[in-house]
């Protein structure tokens, strides 16, 4: 923010400081003060034209809602992309800046490894698309909770917590089970009774939900006795007494039985 008395001659001699030894990738000051068709002149010195172009202003936003007028006379960093010597002429960035500062803080939020509440932007067959720190994202469906009406789940912001960080990709792949094992780590733990749902009956188990998150009864751990039929014994959609025997934290799911349970 700019300090109380700070004046255009003030900040024309910062400016001139500057070593104007400049390259590709450099990060320089400058001043938003007049809009073209294309893009917007920059002041970065006395013998020095900046041009900003449209497309290089918003990280992850329409161009055609967004009010560009707003930036002129806007004093602020830009990332050069290019620098004509010969005709003293910088190409500027403000999306590359944003990017970069964006990956930094993801990895901060990654290293801090906290829940993140997320806002769902689109729905496809894949998953959901929502965006962290101005970059767009990815929840696996394998990842998320069964959902009966995924229009209602769109006006909320969504728990994850990373599942996959790749800079060098630009891909951020997010778990919306990680984050509920993480709230219910409380109730979920190995050794503890719960009860599920049963959603799946396979001839080698049985899949149920606790708290939304899936969990696998092995034909092997459903009792001591042979099972010739295991449709015989449950059905969809009733409630059974399970014990966690394993959490899987990379898949987000449960592992449980029914052995010595009464």
């Amino acid at each position: 923010m700019q300090k109380i008395g700070f004046s255009e001659q003030d900040f024309g001699a910062i400016l001139i400081q500057y070593n104007y030894n400049l390259n590709p990738g450099d990060i320089i000051a400058g001043t938003i003060f007049h809009q073209e068709f294309e893009g917007f002149l920059v002041d970065v010195g006395v013998s020095i034209a900046g041009y900003l172009p449209l497309d290089e202003i918003l990280l992850n936003s329409d161009n055609n809602v967004y009010n560009f007028t707003n930036l002129v006379n806007n004093t602020r960093e830009f990332f050069i992309l290019a620098y004509d010597k010969e005709r003293k002429q910088l190409l500027l960035s403000i999306k590359r800046l944003d990017y970069i500062r964006a990956w930094k803080r993801i990895k901060q939020l990654e290293s801090e490894d906290i829940i993140l509440g997320l806002p769902i932007f689109n729905i496809n067959k894949g998953g959901i698309l929502t965006v962290l720190e101005g970059l767009q994202s990815f929840i696996p469906r394998s990842h998320l909770i069964i959902f009966t009406n995924y229009v209602f789940i769109l006006k909320y912001f969504l728990p994850c917590k990373f599942l996959l960080v790749d800079e060098k990709n630009n891909k951020i792949i997010l778990s919306h089970k990680l984050a509920l094992l993480s709230l219910y780590s409380n109730l979920l733990k190995v050794g503890v009774f719960v009860y599920g749902q049963i959603t799946q009956i396979k001839q080698y188990g049985i899949f149920i939900t606790i708290y939304g998150i899936p969990a696998l009864l092995h034909i092997s751990e459903i009792g001591s006795k042979y099972i010739e039929n295991i449709h015989h014994i449950f059905q969809i959609g009733n409630k059974i007494k399970v014990k966690i025997i394993h959490i899987d934290m990379k898949q987000a799911r449960l592992s449980v039985s029914r052995r010595n349970i009464n």
